[in-house]
């Protein structure tokens, strides 16, 4: 007893300060704690929305426009480049420009701590609302902050219109309903996603018409709000007929998820698995309360009953859109874009602590019933997988617990199980118990954040990787170390390839411009622009007009003529000096995407005066048991040998000879030959392959 008393003197010191000190304190240690996690983060790993964003924060910052790859670009939110904008203002080198926006970031996403405190203020006393906030800023979706997206700003603005929202059905005056319209507004211009917010603002009055069963009345109060919204449509649908555009094109680079093509069976399935998720992500015992509100609100008060028709259309209109959106173009579910709904539940598990919202026992029983069973309908063997490590941060415990030996098929079961403990915690919980629920959610959401972060499926790890997958230099921004930022760099680019070189390198130096591509456009980079070219017969690049464009600088995998400036010999990316056409002196054949070869690799090199090639070989060891052999023919004549132990990468050095016309020509062979499909079991690559090469260094 006297432990518990302690403990209760010690709260009750603490909530004895300002409100504004607790949360400013709140918002500090938050801010502190993501950038030190933020550290961690080494790249960006969630391509191309990272590089698009700092594009558009470069050029706002250099040239006070939105620009993607010196293109400008209107698909985009202008607030969050606007928000990062003074990192690259402030740091020439972009390490430090990365560095400094996660640190904004930081303190952005934790002021979503404020607006959280302020719902929960409408049903709760100031420790249980404290709570809430400190809940708002423990959510594992605040690992973002280490990631250049519009989740961070998008999160405590969404946040401040859904309390805006609530206060004006709770006081309908004009000046609120404006103010709600331009918080709105500022979200739309963070997100296009936040169209539904609009849509939960002129739904929500209606709402709460028929709950407190004066409509007629409380519609008439908001003519200041339909007649904007009115007045907005009819402007929006005339200015863009009279342009001869589609009003879709406002939702911007959302507007590809208006297409046809959706099954009505499809979205259901997927407003259910998102549904089921989120009850997941907020912990069970957080959606049973705010569903319990939504069943039974008139037995609440009168701000419980204004929360119940604010956020009703506000969490139903965002998962249905984010549901509608991935089951035709994503097919995963998109926690990332309805995780900030999250403080929305949390609120009434306050409000029921501080008797603001009844704990009736049919609504009770009814939502603890709901919450409780529908983790048993996530497909964890359809979502569980690389893709969740960006989008679905609550299903990454879960990847955990299938790779300690729980197969998908029970994990369903337990997930159950869990829901259902949950649930009757909430159900048997009498009030004064309540604030430890709030506590225990906050313990779940931190376990969860562990496993997010520095799991083995962590974004760390991705963070990590996709560095390792792009640069293997010591210093990422080499390029602009070697030539100054302000230098013109074009990066020409194989799309049949790995994608992170090119857009790593591209993040990380200011001095690389214009992309050309040898394959035609990258389906996987949302459309950014780039100048196609193709190969003449004697290696000069040329674009589809016929002209040989010129530049000073390139990056290239394939050996161009220049002089040699700088080369990643991991990646194999050289940096050259061209001062005239881009010309391709080197031809290689045999070798796939992969680095993967079968029995013969030719080798030509254009404007050959001598000198030396060395290749850098491998194998798999899972797939050759013993050495391979490769050797190497020039002019009919063996000229050099390299055997291959399994697992090792031994380079094979090659004295290059020039022919009559100047070219130099070798022939690789190896000796053994592996079908992937035929040795390993569940593989379905039917190649017969040879060896790695994975890089061929030139050297006069």
């Amino acid at each position: 007893m006297n432990g518990v008393a302690a403990a209760r003197g010690v709260g009750a010191r603490v909530l004895a300060r300002p409100v504004w000190v607790l949360l400013a304190a709140v918002v500090v240690a938050s801010a502190a704690a993501r950038m030190a996690l933020a550290h961690r983060m080494v790249a960006p790993w969630i391509m191309v929305d990272e590089l698009i964003y700092s594009e558009l924060a470069k050029s706002l910052a250099s040239h006070g426009r939105l620009l993607v790859r010196g293109v400008p670009s209107t698909g985009y939110g202008f607030v969050y480049p606007a928000l990062i904008a003074p990192a690259w203002r402030l740091h020439g080198a972009i390490p430090d420009a990365y560095a400094t926006a996660k640190q904004i970031n930081a303190v952005v996403m934790s002021l979503a701590a404020i607006p959280a405190y302020a719902l929960a203020r409408r049903v709760a006393a100031p420790g249980p609302s404290l709570a809430v906030a400190v809940l708002a800023v423990l959510v594992p979706s605040m690992l973002y902050t280490g990631t250049l997206m519009t989740e961070n700003a998008f999160y405590p603005l969404f946040l401040l219109a859904s309390y805006v929202l609530v206060v004006a059905l709770e006081r309908p005056s004009p000046a609120l309903q404006v103010a709600l319209l331009v918080v709105c507004g500022i979200c739309f211009a963070t997100r296009a996603q936040a169209v539904a917010l609009f849509g939960a603002a002129v739904v929500a009055p209606v709402l709460h018409g028929l709950i407190e069963r004066d409509l007629r009345s409380r519609l008439r109060r908001f003519a200041t709000l339909y007649g904007i919204v009115g007045a907005a449509v009819v402007v929006a649908l005339a200015a863009t007929t009279l342009r001869g555009r589609s009003p879709l094109e406002l939702l911007g680079a959302y507007r590809a998820a208006t297409g046809s093509g959706y099954s009505a069976g499809d979205v259901l399935r997927y407003v259910l698995w998102h549904v089921a998720e989120l009850d997941l992500y907020v912990g069970i015992v957080g959606f049973a309360a705010l569903l319990a509100l939504w069943l039974g609100p008139r037995a609440a008060t009168p701000a419980a009953r204004a929360y119940a028709a604010a956020t009703l259309p506000v969490v139903v209109l965002l998962v249905v859109e984010v549901a509608v959106f991935a089951s035709r173009q994503s097919f995963r579910i998109e926690e990332r874009n309805d995780f900030y709904v999250t403080p929305l539940f949390l609120v009434p598990l306050a409000g029921f602590a501080a008797g603001a919202i009844p704990r009736r026992r049919t609504p009770l029983l009814a939502a603890a019933l709901i919450a409780g069973v529908l983790p048993v309908a996530i497909p964890f063997a359809r979502f569980v997988n690389p893709s969740a490590v960006s989008d679905t941060l609550a299903l990454l415990p879960w990847w955990w617990l299938q790779d300690h030996g729980i197969r998908f098929g029970p994990l369903r079961f337990v997930a159950l199980g869990a829901g259902v403990l949950a649930a009757l915690a909430f159900v048997l919980s009498p009030r004064r118990v309540v604030p430890v629920l709030l506590a225990a959610t906050g313990v779940y959401f931190v376990l969860v954040s562990v496993v997010a972060e520095n799991g083995r499926h962590g974004m760390r790890q991705a963070s990590v990787g996709g560095l390792w997958a792009g640069i293997r230099k010591a210093h990422p921004d080499w390029i602009d170390r070697r030539v100054g930022r302000n230098a013109d760099v074009a990066f020409l680019w194989h799309y049949a390839g790995e994608t992170r070189p090119l857009w790593n390198n591209e993040f990380f130096n200011r001095s690389v411009g214009t992309v050309y591509t040898l394959d035609g456009p990258d389906p996987a980079d949302g459309g950014l622009p780039e100048t196609p070219v193709r190969e003449r017969t004697d290696g000069t690049l040329v674009a589809e007009t016929g002209h040989a464009p010129r530049v000073r600088y390139a990056v290239s995998y394939q050996d161009i003529a220049g002089q040699l400036l700088a080369r990643d010999q991991g990646i194999g990316l050289g940096l050259y000096r061209v001062d005239g056409p881009l010309v391709f002196i080197t031809q290689i054949h045999g070798v796939d995407p992969d680095t993967w070869a079968g029995s013969l690799v030719t080798y030509r090199r254009l404007r050959c005066t001598g000198g030396k090639l060395t290749v850098r070989l491998g194998t798999d060891e899972h797939l050759f048991d013993r050495t391979q052999t490769v050797t190497a023919h020039e002019n009919g004549r063996v000229v050099g040998r390299a055997h291959i132990v399994p697992g090792e990468q031994p380079s094979l050095v090659v004295p290059l000879r020039p022919g009559p016309a100047g070219t130099c020509f070798v022939v690789f062979e190896a000796g053994l030959t592996r079908v992937p499909s035929h040795v390993q079991p569940g593989n379905s690559d039917r190649r017969r392959l040879a060896a790695h090469y994975y890089a061929f260094d030139y050297a006069r």
